[in-house]
Formats: C-alpha cells, sequence, structure tokens
C-alpha cells in the first residue's frame, strides 16, 4: 500500500532505488547533519541493509517520490511498539535541490497519518542534531512537535560536540495540527 500525501507518494523501497539512496548516505554534507550514519557505504553494504530491511516487519522504510522527480528520499517509522502504541520516525530528503519545497513537511505530514489513523499509534519521536536547522524547523515550527529534553554533547561533528535533540508528537497534538491548519481537507 502506498501512502500518499499532496505533493508526495510513500513507497515501498525498491532494489532500482539502493545505487541512489547509497549516494546519499555516502554524501558528506548529509552525514554531517545525521546523528548515526558514518560513510562511505560499499554497493555490497547497500545490498546487505536492503535484504535485512525487506525482511523487517518491525521496522519500515519508505521511499519518498514525487511524480516529477522520482525517488528523491527516505522516511521511516522504526522500533514499532505496537503495545504501547509508539515508534521512531525519520526522514532525510537526498536531492539538495528539492529542499525547502515543502516535500518534507508533505512527508511527515503523510507518515503522522499513517501512524496515528491507520497503525493507530498515540506517540512519535525522533531525535535531532541541534546543527541541523532545517529538520528541527520542520519538525518543530510546520509540523508540531514538542522539544522534550536535550542529550548533551551526543553527536561529534567537525571538531566540536552537539546536542542530540529529543522530540515527539502526540496523536491529539497531531490532530489539533491538522485542524488548525486544514492540512488534509485543503
Amino acid at each position: 500500500m502506498n501512502i500518499t500525501g499532496k505533493k508526495v507518494v510513500l513507497r515501498a523501497l525498491e532494489l532500482g532505488d539502493m545505487e541512489i539512496l547509497r549516494s546519499f548516505h555516502n554524501d558528506p554534507e548529509i552525514g554531517n547533519l545525521v546523528g548515526g550514519w558514518s560513510f562511505p557505504i560499499s554497493s555490497y553494504e547497500q545490498m546487505k541493509w536492503y535484504e535485512n530491511t525487506i525482511a523487517d516487519q518491525k521496522n519500515h522504510r519508505f521511499a519518498i517520490e514525487t511524480k516529477e522527480d522520482g525517488f528523491i528520499g527516505i522516511t521511516t517509522l522504526t522500533n514499532i511498539d505496537l503495545k504501547n502504541r509508539s515508534a521512531e520516525n525519520g526522514m532525510i530528503i537526498g536531492k539538495k535541490d528539492l529542499r525547502g519545497l515543502g516535500y518534507g513537511r508533505d512527508t511527515l505530514m503523510s507518515i503522522m497519518k499513517f501512524a496515528f489513523e491507520e497503525l493507530q499509534l498515540n506517540r512519535l519521536d525522533a531525535d535531532i542534531a541541534e546543527h541541523n536547522t532545517p529538520s528541527l524547523k520542520l519538525y518543530t515550527e510546520k509540523c508540531g512537535w514538542i522539544e522534550e529534553g536535550r542529550i548533551r554533547q551526543h553527536i561529534y561533528r567537525n571538531n566540536r560536540y552537539y546536542d542530540r535533540v529529543v522530540i515527539g508528537i502526540l496523536k491529539e497534538e497531531y490532530e489539533e495540527l491538522c485542524k488548525d491548519n486544514k492540512y488534509w481537507n485543503s
């Protein structure tokens, strides 16, 4: 099942996406902004990751696709806990020229709709490096997520330490955001 937003479609990752995804993983600018990746990743490592991903039912990774540009990034729901109704989210718009055009917001709104309305989750969590201000603004200012804490000096980049900012959103906050912004009704 594809998840259709206003600007993007979230679909299953395909084998044909792996070389583009590998280029995102190996991009030093992206690596600087995200907390956990190290690069470079070989074609073999990317294929092993893909094989493990398609077999994993607790973690879901979606290709972000547009009609005009095809595969532009990846978004995730990981550590899905159906008992406690929570999961973690992440996202990368890998094609730099497409950032700031609303694809990230539509991706986040679409994955929240899926998580809260289809999976009936109650909360989503994420953590973002404090120097990744575009992502922090997207999540907290445009999509209603709340900063819940910081893990101090957790990320080392460019000869200095950065905090890891822990953010979250509840289902009721998502519903209020949709109502106030008429996101799915406009």
